[in-house]
Parts: structure tokens; sequence; C-alpha cells
């Protein structure tokens, strides 16, 4: 496959062909109508409009879910909403399905994005596991909000930004959440390289064909991982190690 030929030109390419409804309707991976993503978007949603509760939704994916780069198995039924929330971390991939299901879950149209970006401060470990500094495939949310899609990153919790010393991505529903270029002390933290185009579901085939290509040590292991499995490392603690942070 070639990889560089799926970049887009822009960041709002529907690269899967879908039309508008396909962002209401459950998916194979952003499973909106899962009894589990049903409850927890009544839960957290509550009143308003549709602003309000997307905002609550991008606050509870955000800081409810811890960000966890290792322990996710590039298995399919891994990367389902559902899965994710049980779990109780996950990545920008998956993070970003979790956000998407419970904003349709709301009646909120949603779909998920990606991008590659070079993360200047991702930690020695999970650099050598990778062998890059560049986390290709990453993904966000776009949000329908007021006639428009909104950009949503709920991938780093807040307790992690704290650890590493980043800025947390706010969001105010209104313009888009992508990660600060710099930290809280200036350094460089994240670049943006080129965009992958939108979907109305986790083009699970082509990520873990691009990982594959990509991360070849790390998707090794990451496949053969069970459900439930787990790579070791603590994310949060390497980063505040290497920051110098407690």
């Amino acid at each position: 496959m070639d990889f560089d030929a799926l970049k887009t030109p822009q960041d709002d390419v529907v690269r899967d062909g879908a039309a508008f409804d396909a962002y209401l309707r459950s998916s194979d991976l952003i499973d909106s109508t899962h009894p589990e993503i049903i409850a927890h978007a009544e839960r957290v949603a509550g009143a308003g409009g549709a602003r309000q509760k997307a905002l609550r939704l991008y606050y509870a994916v955000r800081d409810g879910l811890r960000y966890d780069p290792y322990n996710t198995p590039m298995r399919r039924e891994a990367y389902r909403a559902s899965s994710t929330l049980a779990a109780g971390h996950g990545y920008c991939v998956n993070k970003a399905g979790l956000m998407a299901a419970l904003c349709r879950a709301s009646g909120i149209p949603a779909r998920v994005g990606y991008a590659d970006v070079r993360n200047h401060m991702t930690t020695k470990r999970l650099a050598e596991l990778m062998g890059s500094d560049v986390f290709y495939y990453h993904g966000y949310t776009d949000v329908w909000l007021d006639g428009h899609w909104v950009k949503a990153t709920p991938a780093f919790n807040r307790e992690l930004t704290e650890r590493f010393g980043l800025k947390p991505l706010d969001w105010d529903a209104v313009s888009d959440s992508i990660y600060h270029p710099f930290d809280l002390s200036g350094r460089r933290h994240m670049e943006y390289l080129a965009y992958r185009g939108v979907f109305a579901d986790i083009p699970f085939d082509e990520i873990r064909a691009a990982f594959r290509h990509y991360y070849p040590r790390m998707t090794q292991l990451q496949e053969k991982m069970p459900i439930g499995g787990s790579l070791g490392g603590d994310f949060g603690a390497e980063g505040a190690a290497e920051a110098g942070r407690t």
C-alpha cells in the first residue's frame, strides 16, 4: 500500500464517500447504539443544546479515560467505542472514536479524522518502540455544531498534561481543539505534517497496515496482545521523569 498516496490536501476530504446521515448512525467500531454508550452519553451529556452536550462529552472523554499509547491491542474489537469505554484508557485513535460514538448517541453528528504529527516531547521508551517521533494517523473527532464541523481532540487527560508540563487541550465547541505547538516552557511540542481525511468509522484495516509499515516492532507486539493485555510501562510516569517532575 502506498501510504503517501493516502495523504489529503485538506483536512476535510471525505475518504470513504460517506453521506452526512452516516455521521448520526452507529457503525462497527463507532457503536453508538451499544447500551453502555447510550447510558454513558445520557449520564454525561445532560440537558441543554448540542454545544453544551458536546462540551460535557469532550471533557468526560479527555479526563475520564487515561491516555495510554501502549496497551490497546492491535485488534479490531479493541477499537470499538464500547471497548474503549470499558477499558477506561486509550490513545488518540480510539478516544476520538469514543467521542464520536457518544456524540451520535446524543443526537450530535460526528466523524473521525486523521493527521500525521511530529511529537517533539514523546518519551524515550515510546520513541524506541515506535522507531519514530512521528505519530501517523493521529486521531481527532469532527463534531457538527452550529452548521459546521469543529475539531475536538480529547486525547491527553489533564493529569497527563500536568505531568509533562503541557498546556491542557481545552475546547469551547466553537473553535478547533488541536494540539498546541509549544509546551508551557516554550519548548516545541506538536507539529502537524499531513492530513489523512475524515471517515464515518475508524478505518481499522488501513491504520493497522500503516502501523505495520511505520511501527513494525510495536505493532507486532500489540498484535500478540490479548484483550486486556499489556505492554507494560506508564506513559505519564515516563514523561514526568523525563521532564524532571513528580
